[in-house]
């Protein structure tokens, strides 16, 4: 398919399954908040937004910490785990993940959707299969 010639060039997909992997296991995994911290430096745009169903935060800053009160909220041993590839192109990007303790039921799943700019996630929307959000 021609490329349109008023479409601005896209830079180089980065590989989007690592960047998604990697936010699952190093930034909702970690329960290190240094480590944590690091990872979203590494894997997020500094002005980077996150929405869930709850709301939004804005900056690095948020983003770590409200992955961290999930990390408390569900307690030890609960763990965020991708099911099957992240796809995209154009600078967006889609991975699907379950959830739940280690060793025991999944008990939440959902879809990560991504804007990348620059090889990082600028937008980040966290997607809850509508059977699992409370009513």
């Amino acid at each position: 398919m021609p490329e349109n010639p008023e479409t601005p060039p896209q830079g180089e997909m980065p590989d989007v399954d690592a960047l998604l992997r990697a936010n699952l296991e190093r930034v909702f995994n970690d329960r290190a908040p240094h480590a944590r911290r690091a990872a979203v430096d590494a894997l997020y745009r500094e002005d980077a937004v996150l929405y869930d169903p709850a709301g939004s935060v804005q900056g690095r800053v948020a983003i770590a910490d409200l992955a961290g009160r999930l990390l408390e909220q569900f307690g030890p041993g609960f763990r965020f785990t991708p099911v099957g590839t992240a796809t995209g192109h154009h600078g967006l990007a889609a991975l699907r993940w379950q959830a739940g303790r280690e060793e025991g039921p999944v008990t939440l799943t959902g879809t990560d959707v991504a804007a990348i700019s620059d090889g990082k996630i600028q937008t980040l929307w966290v997607l809850i299969d509508p059977s699992q959000i409370p009513g």
